[in-house]
């Protein structure tokens, strides 16, 4: 009876998360005003002129310019001004008709058209409530896609969704997928994608089979939709899916068609892109955003040859740091305190290293590929163009990477489960708790009075916030809340799982029956 009873309640509080999710995620979509992600009047106006819609966008004076409204330009008026507000933005008629000039924006396929296509569904005549229904949309399809995936994956992968997602996304991640940024789909994609792939090659009910190979193809999409080096990434989020699932069998055979079908349609995203083009030096994406002098100090400014090569190789962990709270949020001027890089990274190397622990050959060859292309793929792009680290490569686009090598890390391996004990997850929830609540207040302060104001009260001297929202304080106080409980619940979930599951699943056990 009292098993029965821990067991009803264990159920209704998985049953939470994807509420705890959706609410921990909308804290960030208004915690920023509009414009706030890298490029985003680049990528605004690319969706206005997604719409066909001549109230919306019209043709310029030349091909590569346009006319849209005002705001939508010049939304991001508080950008590189870390001291100053948002308040720019209550200048700025986010209803007005008259439309101004400019080249900023998607004319010549620098980009891929899909994310600028579904996201200018939601484009209305009010600019803030559209840019607030783009960003609470992708934040709905993340948790919806992630939710689903748990539902559907053999027992044996939900470590690796879980664990996966948590150790990477703070706080780079949190705040792209809930932006208006299309990076925050290239994550969402590469993220999803390896993992719907594997469990679509592993599942023996015909149902769950259907439902993750469409899960897959939308996760494909997405991420070569969005980006041209997503649709690199994804990829090769299915080759090591392939790896290692592979086995010699009609029935892999038969399954490698969706895979073989997808990989043809990241290629055709990714050689029809521009942006891949501009690879070769630097993906620069919509802007060649200018480093800070702190990035890039002036002393190597003659670097060249090998000595840019070998300053490359030696400097581009500072991009995966930067993922973890190393660089700013924002356009980059949004500074994180220290103690966010360093609880972020801890989580993720001590997870990582846990994960470790349960190792075979298929896994450490995918773990030590994914590493390689987190080196080499930035350093290549960077010296080739003749830029140095902090210059042109972003953290954030070698975040769907780090998302897949995290996954990777502690994916179960055979028979061998992964799983974390209770201390190591008390840990990991107190330090990811606590870098939420310091990434959440820094990035709002930043905006609400900008970082020359102090103190825990957002609410006071507040010049800018979203009208018709809940006060700043109340939008910190209740995310953090959320997501402290979504990962008590989520790691958790993981320990009671891993205690109490045979040591192979279902599907697991009907594949090794087929098979003799």
């Amino acid at each position: 009876m009292r098993a029965g009873r821990r067991k009803a309640s264990h159920f209704r509080l998985i049953l939470l998360a994807p509420v705890l999710a959706l609410v921990a995620l909308s804290a960030w979509a208004f915690a920023s005003p509009m414009g706030a992600s890298p490029d985003d009047d680049y990528h605004l106006v690319s969706i206005w002129c997604s719409t066909g819609n001549e109230a919306f966008c019209q043709p310029g004076r030349t091909d590569n310019t346009r006319m849209v409204p005002n705001a939508v330009l010049e939304s991001q008026c508080y950008a590189f001004r870390p001291i100053t507000s948002a308040s720019c933005q209550n200048a700025l008629d986010f209803e007005s008709s008259e439309l101004v000039e400019t080249d900023r924006g998607n004319f010549v396929g620098a980009y891929p058209p899909v994310y600028y296509s579904a996201m200018s569904v939601f484009v209305g005549e009010n600019t803030l409530m559209s840019v607030m229904a783009m960003r609470l949309f992708n934040i709905f399809l993340f948790v919806g896609i992630a939710s689903a995936l748990y539902i559907l994956l053999p027992f044996k992968r939900r470590s690796a969704l879980v664990w996966g997602w948590l150790i990477t996304t703070m706080p780079l991640g949190l705040f792209l997928i809930a932006s208006n940024n299309p990076s925050g789909w290239a994550i969402t994609g590469v993220g999803t994608a390896w993992l719907a792939l594997l469990g679509f090659y592993e599942s023996t009910k015909r149902a769950n089979t259907i439902a993750l190979g469409a899960f897959f193809v939308l996760a494909v999409v997405m991420a070569a939709g969005s980006r041209g080096d997503a649709a690199l990434y994804v990829a090769g989020a299915m080759g090591v899916s392939t790896v290692l699932a592979f086995e010699r069998s009609r029935r892999f055979l038969v399954r490698s068609a969706l895979p073989l079908a997808m990989l043809v349609v990241s290629a055709a995203f990714f050689l029809t892109s521009r942006q891949t083009a501009s690879g070769l030096s630097g993906f620069s994406g919509g802007s060649s955003m200018e480093a800070t002098a702190e990035q890039v100090p002036g002393s190597i400014d003659s670097l060249a040859g090998f000595g840019l090569f070998a300053y490359n190789l030696f400097n581009v962990p500072s991009l995966w740091t930067g993922v973890f709270g190393g660089w700013g949020l924002g356009w980059i001027d949004t500074r994180m305190p220290a103690l966010v890089l360093v609880l972020g990274v801890a989580v993720f190397i001590g997870v990582g290293f846990a994960g470790l622990s349960v190792l075979d050959g298929r896994k450490a060859f995918v773990v030590a590929g994914v590493g390689f292309v987190l080196w080499a793929l930035p350093t290549y792009v960077l010296t080739q163009g003749g830029d140095r680290v902090g210059e042109q490569v972003q953290p954030r686009y070698l975040l769907p990477l780090i998302v897949l090598l995290g996954g990777l890390l502690v994916l179960r391996a055979g028979r061998k489960r992964f799983t974390l004990g209770r201390i190591q997850s008390t840990a990991v929830v107190l330090s990811l708790s606590v870098a939420y609540v310091m990434a959440l207040h820094t990035n709002m302060r930043r905006y609400v009075t900008g970082i020359d104001v102090y103190g825990w009260n957002l609410d006071a001297g507040t010049e800018w916030f979203w009208s018709g929202a809940p006060s700043p304080v109340a939008v910190w106080a209740i995310g953090s809340a959320a997501f402290a409980g979504l990962v008590f619940i989520l790691a958790r979930e993981m320990s009671i799982s891993a205690a109490s599951a045979p040591e192979i699943d279902l599907d697991e056990k009907i594949t090794l029956s087929a098979s003799r």
